[in-house]
Formats: structure tokens, sequence, C-alpha cells
């Protein structure tokens, strides 16, 4: 009688516990960090289902954030991803190896990914030992074996043929000084996270809001000095978006996923930073379909007549793209600047407090970026220099002459702007999701059901249909 009566009573234990862990598992699939299962929330998500939306007209641009995020997304990610990666635009030529002229350059890495390597002549392949007939196809490998560090020196005037050595007037390099360059591979340099932190880099940022932007309320500033500060803010908010989307997650298994607790931190939880990145982004795109004449016309030499053709194609085909011309034909209307008897001035004013910006890329202390923040600012700058022209033209298109280097930091910046857009407006949602939980860096599990579930799966690989079905639902 008690066995028989025992029996059922086992079975609904066994019942209860399988409900148990099927909710369990739907509870951690819903609420658990995509960027890692052992991301740590402090208190169960209660989390609205709502996706987070910007909508309405970018400010002080001529194109609406639905709009923006269609184009980016099916029309300029793309070209652009395409183009930065051909011989004329994978490479840039930059001085590594500048003195701070601010304070002493005691900036330190906490990752060897900081820096640039510089592979020694015996590495290189015989054919860069030749002269040159043309810009290197296949990529270097450097002596430790890491590619993302590789740098190619073997570049000479043959690559800068039909383009003009000349000073950009809104940054602080001398481009036309090729004594201290050094050419690097964009593709093997990578603008991820490279550990770089501490008193060294938050001081650049503070130097560059602090002593370069204005230091009143924002609705105290003119409509000019409100742009640059918009331009610095959308730039440091990409850079953010990057760091985030390239994290190094683990540094023992060098383990590199997303860092959605880091993208809301620094950048989603302040509505103003997104705002900026969305208005840097047509900004630049604005000065790119502004010289659309000349960036079609221009001369994209590199030795190698097949992806010559290739890259002025995809440069046409980005300049002159149907939807984009009829959806958002002008980004960002320059016209209304530098009014009234002001103008001139405050032109110099601005132009000054950028080059100061240009030079503070030098007292950074991780190389590779201080390359990325290089080549960014100069794209920046060479955006400035093509919407607002040093004599104040309105027709600049007529009088406009840019360098290679400028051309190239152009097209990467507007690259990273693009990605940038599209990381956040594909995970806008699943991070906000997780933004009520305080969310921290990936981690170990921090409660009771995530310790468990954590225990049931350590094996290598998985091995059962559960562990295979929870497996296939993590990003890749």
């Amino acid at each position: 009688m008690v066995g028989a009566k025992g029996k059922p009573r086992r079975w609904l234990w066994v019942v209860g516990a399988l409900i148990a862990v099927f909710v369990a598992v739907a509870l951690t699939s819903r609420s658990a960090p995509k960027i890692s299962f052992f991301g740590r929330s402090n208190k169960a998500c209660n989390c609205s289902q709502e996706t987070h939306k910007y909508s309405g007209i970018v400010e002080d641009c001529c194109c609406d954030y639905e709009t923006v995020d269609h184009l980016n997304k099916e029309v300029l990610h793309p070209s652009l991803q395409e183009l930065v990666k051909t011989p004329f635009f994978r490479y840039f030529k930059v001085k590594l190896w500048c003195d701070c002229p601010f304070w002493p350059d005691d900036g330190m890495c906490r990752l060897r990914d900081c820096s640039v390597c510089e592979c020694p002549d015996s590495e290189f392949p015989e054919s860069f030992k030749k002269p040159y007939h043309g810009l290197p196809v296949d990529d270097l490998i450097c002596q430790e074996g890491k590619p993302e560090a590789a740098v190619d020196r073997t570049l000479d005037n043959k690559a800068f043929r039909g383009w003009t050595e000349i000073d950009n007037p809104w940054t602080n390099d001398d481009e036309t000084d090729n004594a201290e360059m050094t050419y690097v591979n964009l593709q093997l340099n990578p603008e991820r996270y490279t550990g770089y932190t501490g008193p060294s880099a938050r001081r650049i940022w503070d130097a560059v809001y602090a002593e370069n932007c204005p230091k009143y309320p924002s609705e105290e500033l003119c409509t000019e000095e409100r742009i640059l500060y918009k331009l610095i803010s959308g730039l440091h908010s990409s850079i953010s978006v990057h760091i985030a989307s390239d994290y190094l997650l683990d540094e023992t298994t060098q383990t590199w996923g997303q860092n959605l607790s880091l993208l809301y931190d620094r950048v989603l939880r302040y509505p103003d930073r997104v705002r900026n990145l969305y208005f840097t982004y047509l900004f630049v795109l604005r000065a790119v379909t502004k010289a659309a004449d000349y960036l079609e016309h221009a001369e994209y030499d590199t030795g190698n007549p097949t992806e010559d053709l290739k890259t002025q194609s995809l440069v046409r085909q980005l300049l002159y793209n149907p939807n984009l011309q009829a959806a958002c034909p002008v980004p960002f209307d320059e016209a209304k600047l530098w009014k009234g008897q002001r103008g001139p001035e405050l032109k110099q004013k601005i132009q000054k407090e950028f080059r100061n910006i240009s030079a503070l890329m030098d007292c950074v202390g991780c190389e590779k970026c201080r390359l990325w923040g290089k080549l960014q600012v100069l794209g920046l700058g060479t955006a400035l220099k093509i919407l607002f022209s040093v004599d104040g033209q309105q027709n600049t298109v007529q009088i406009l002459h840019l360098q290679r280097n400028e051309v190239i930091a152009l097209m990467n910046l507007l690259n990273r702007l693009s990605e940038s857009v599209k990381f956040v407006n594909e995970m806008a949602s699943s991070t906000e999701m997780l933004a009520e939980g305080q969310i921290s860096s990936p981690t170990a599990p921090n409660c009771p059901l995530q310790r468990m579930w954590a225990s049931m799966f350590t094996t290598p690989a998985p091995s059962c249909p559960l562990q295979r079905m929870w497996a296939s639902l993590k990003p890749r």
C-alpha cells in the first residue's frame, strides 16, 4: 500500500522538477545578456519588451532616424565595407612616433595588441624589396604571428600620382612631411578594445572636451560651436561603440565578443550621445556627397588596373546611389553657417580649436589607439575642409584640393561611423532589455539560477540535444 501510494507522489516530483527546469531555461534565455550567458544582473529582469526607437529628424540635419537606419543597412554599409578593403583605401600614412606637445607621453597599454607591430626588412617578402609597382595585395605577417598588428612600409611616391600634397588647415600634422611617416595596413590593425585605460586615456578626452570645447551650457552655444561639440561627441560615441562591439571578454582564453553592458554604460544610456553619433555620420556623409565630382574623377591608381577600376566603380556606386539621392539628398545643410559679421572670426576660432584636438592625438599613449584617433580626426578635418572652404566661397567643389591620405581617412571614418550606427540600431533593443538590471561587465554567474545552469554545461563541446539546442541560441 505504501509503495503504491508513493509511486504517484514520486512521479509528481519528477514532473514538477522538469517543469521547473523548462521554466528556468525560458526565463534565462529571455533575460540573460546576449554578450555572454554569464552576463551579471543584480536583480531579476523585469525589463519592458518595448524597443527604444529614435524617431523624427536628426537634430541640425535633413534626414530622419528611420531613413538613416534603412539607407545605412541596405545601401551605405555594404558599399563602404567593400570599399575600405580595396588596396587604395586599405593603406594609411601616419606618424606613429610623435612627441606630445602638451604633456609627457606616459600612457601605458595593458595589452600587447595596443601596439602596431613594425616588421623588420628581413620579414618582408622579396617582392616588396624590389622597385615598387603598386600597393601589395597580400597581407603581411608579423614576426610575433600577429597579423592584425602588421605594418606596411613599402609604398613610394608612385602611390600618390594625381594627388596634391597640401596641408589641411583643420588639422595639426604636416601631411607633406614624409620623413617620419609609416604606412599601415588598416585591415591588419582593426579598431577594437586594447586595454588602454586609466588616467592617460581619461586625460585625452578631458582635454578634448575641457580645453577645446565651449565651457558653457549647450543652450548658450551658437550653431557653429554646438556643431563642433556634437562632432566630437559623435566621434567619441563611435569609438566607444567599436570597443564594445569587439571586446576582450576573457584575456586568458583570448575570447572576443560583444560587451553590451559597456555599450549601454558609455553610449545608449545617454540619448544625446546616440543623437550626436547620427549627426556626425550625416555630417561626414554630406561632405562625401558634396565632394562627389572631385572624388569621382580622382585617380585611384595603385598599379593594379583591375583593383583600381573596381575601386573607382565602388566610389561611383556610393556617391550616386539612387536610393540615397532620393531619400536623403542633402544629409546636412552647411549653407546656414558662418553668417553675420562674426562668421569669419568664428570660423578661425573653431578651426584653431579643432587643430588643438588634432594635436592631442599625439598624446595618446596606445599606439593602435593613436593610429585610429589620427585617422578619424583627419577624416573629420577633411569633412570640415570640404564643407567649410578656407576662403569662404560657396562652391567649394570648384576649388577643392584633397590629398590621398585625406580621402583615405574620410572614407574610413564614414565606414567606422556607418558600422557604429548599424550596431547601435541592431543592438539597442537587446541592450535596453538589460538596462533595468544594472548590467556590469561580463563575469562569472552571479545569481543561483545562472550558477546552477552553468554548472550543468561545462564540457568543451555540447554533446546532448539540450546542450546543442542551448548552444544554437548563443550569438556567434
